[in-house]
């Protein structure tokens, strides 16, 4: 099943209103759909460099919006939709643990989730569920979706196919090694100042 939503979302890439698939996409995945807008977003700015900048920003509306109805649907009909996505994830046995320490740290982990491979979903269901503030919820969702999806068009217009290959084989890696640095970063400013 995993294999045909794949291979369904990658030839929406090539249709005339592609724009409009990789928004219906973005919204979906935020909340309950397992493919990333990437496979998209990469094949569309390679065949329209000149237009990745509205296409990172269309990829990232939709996927705010739609984090949105993540969390609704943590807020309001969790044991409906929330927990089936849970146990399909696999994370319904650590969500105890996590969700006692989540609203203290909840910024971060939207962000983190936004930027990163970890399923986005989880965290926006997470984030209504336990109630964090749904502006800071917003906040980061933005920034972390924004980044994420201007950072790969802007690799893309800049460097073309081969950047195209690269992302591909190391995203995880990458998303990753970004996450760890700027943790970092913020780690080495709170205590080195």
């Amino acid at each position: 099943m995993l294999r045909a939503l794949y291979d369904w979302t990658l030839r929406l890439s090539g249709h005339p209103r592609a724009v409009w698939a990789l928004a219906a996409v973005s919204f979906i995945e935020s909340s309950v759909f397992p493919i990333p807008p990437d496979v998209l977003l990469i094949p569309m700015v390679l065949a329209a460099r000149r237009r990745a900048w509205w296409i990172a920003f269309v990829c990232t509306v939709a996927s705010v919006v739609g984090g949105a109805l993540g969390y609704a649907i943590g807020y309001g009909a969790f044991e409906a939709v929330g927990r089936p996505l849970f146990e399909f994830y696999g994370y319904t046995a650590k969500f105890d643990e996590f969700r006692s320490l989540y609203n203290e740290w909840g910024a971060w982990a939207v962000f983190i989730a936004g930027v990163t491979p970890f399923p986005y979903k989880v965290i926006t269901i997470l984030s209504g569920l336990t109630g964090l503030d749904f502006v800071i919820f917003m906040v980061s969702s933005l920034l972390a979706r924004g980044l994420r999806f201007f950072v790969v068009a802007g690799l893309l217009w800049y460097f073309g196919d081969p950047i195209r290959a690269f992302i591909e084989k190391h995203l995880n890696i990458l998303a990753v090694a970004f996450v760890v640095l700027l943790v970092g970063g913020f780690v080495v400013l709170r205590y080195a100042f």
